[in-house]
């Protein structure tokens, strides 16, 4: 077999929202909006510099179906970059950028060739001996297992399976064409380039299966370092190396607070933190999610003045490093136990509070507000299993300490 390389990439979602930073601050999400596009074009310049022989796409190059045309035309732009270079790019649908779901198109140059949709198909690079077997999606959603279906290898070429899939399962990645790994093995391919679940992972080496993760974060359960995967292949070994592209970057960082900790040394701890992100996000802009956990005696200050905190956090995050962002501020914060019981005949407004708090008509009372908020929330935010980002239980007992506030004054 003869030497080559080539980029595995997959779930470019180009044209992504950022609906929930955009909620929180417009321009954090505008500069996320514009490193997923910044990203893609690090690879390919990356792709050009290296002369790869090809380029793999396998899955979800846009988010959703276009407003208008601008999407469309910045992927031309990069795959005619592509074309002049002389690189062929392979590319399938996934969900998010399924048959049904792209309605607007923009035409791309000759060097890009699409898998079809209604069946595997097969594409070969002669001078290479190389050939590509792949379907991709004709709807969003997509529950058959179409690994089974692909053809058998070229005998004498290297043979490479394109497929958006979550195998038998990844949390918290929808499942779509599902299949196992000797379903995989069972075509006898070479290597497995995968796409749909968005952290690099080498799912196995004999044939390699990989995932290469997307390249760009999307909300903080996507956090590290993102890109695609630069394969050389030489007499038929394969090597894989990691193209981090990535250009802004989400974290987390929970922080243990301690039942005396005053607000200055609570802030003095969320900038350390910070700083310490800072050091590894590799000079990237970085949206930080921040919690603070346990047992204090300003718990009530910090319901009755949560804004103030969630500026305060910022600030010492901004005391840290220009370019770190507070995404959200989680306050897990619990009432220490009480030194004294109440003396007779006053009323203990917590112990009141917190046995009504678990009534069942409470509750759905509860749900039926938060049903008559969602429908009123720009379009997909509130789509996930806790529209509010929060629990009921947590909104309760968030309301629970913030009548206490009120009723006993905060710290």
């Amino acid at each position: 077999m003869s030497s080559f390389r080539f980029i595995h990439a997959a779930d470019l979602h180009l044209g992504s929202p950022f609906q929930g930073l955009a909620l929180k601050d417009p321009d954090i999400a505008a500069i996320f909006v514009e490193a997923s596009r910044k990203a893609f074009s690090t690879l390919v310049s990356r792709a050009i510099e290296l002369g790869v022989d090809f380029f793999i796409i396998a899955g979800d190059v846009y988010d959703g179906d276009w407003k208008d045309n601008k999407i469309g035309l910045f992927f031309n732009r990069e795959m005619a970059r592509l074309e002049r270079a002389a690189i062929p790019v392979y590319l399938l649908r996934g969900n998010h950028d399924a048959l049904s779901v792209i309605t607007k198109t923009i035409s791309l140059p000759s060097n890009v060739h699409e898998f079809p949709t209604s069946k595997p198909g097969s594409m070969s690079i002669e001078g290479l001996r190389v050939t590509l077997h792949g379907q991709g999606f004709a709807e969003r959603s997509a529950n058959d297992n179409l690994a089974l279906s692909y053809p058998a290898p070229v005998k004498g070429y290297f043979n490479i399976g394109v497929l958006h899939t979550s195998l038998t399962g990844r949390e918290p990645h929808a499942s779509y064409a599902p299949c196992s790994l000797d379903d995989l093995r069972s075509r006898g391919y070479d290597y497995w380039a995968l796409g749909h679940v968005h952290e690099f992972e080498e799912v196995a080496t004999n044939p390699p299966i990989v995932f290469p993760g997307n390249l760009q974060g999307r909300s903080v359960r996507e956090v590290g370092a993102k890109g695609a995967l630069l394969v050389t292949v030489d007499d038929g070994r394969v090597e894989l190396e990691r193209l981090i592209v990535d250009e802004a970057r989400f974290a987390m960082v929970e922080i243990a607070v301690d039942v005396d900790h005053s607000s200055l040394e609570i802030l003095q701890r969320v900038e350390a933190a910070a700083r310490s992100i800072r050091a590894g996000a590799d000079g990237r802009t970085t949206a930080l999610r921040v919690r603070l956990k346990g047992p204090s005696r300003l718990h009530r200050n910090f319901t009755a003045n949560r804004l103030q905190w969630i500026d305060e956090v910022q600030a010492a995050c901004h005391r840290a490093h220009e370019d770190i962002w507070l995404e959200k501020l989680e306050l897990q914060i619990i009432e220490p136990p009480l030194m004294t019981e109440p003396a007779d005949g006053i009323l203990d407004l917590g112990r009141l509070v917190a046995e009504h708090g678990k009534d069942a008509d409470l509750q759905t009372e509860a749900q039926i507000l938060i049903s008559s908020i969602v429908p009123r929330l720009p379009a997909g935010i509130g789509a996930g299993d806790l529209p509010l980002d929060i629990s009921v239980d947590a909104l309760i007992e968030e309301a629970r300490q913030l009548l206490l506030a009120r009723g006993a004054g905060a710290d």
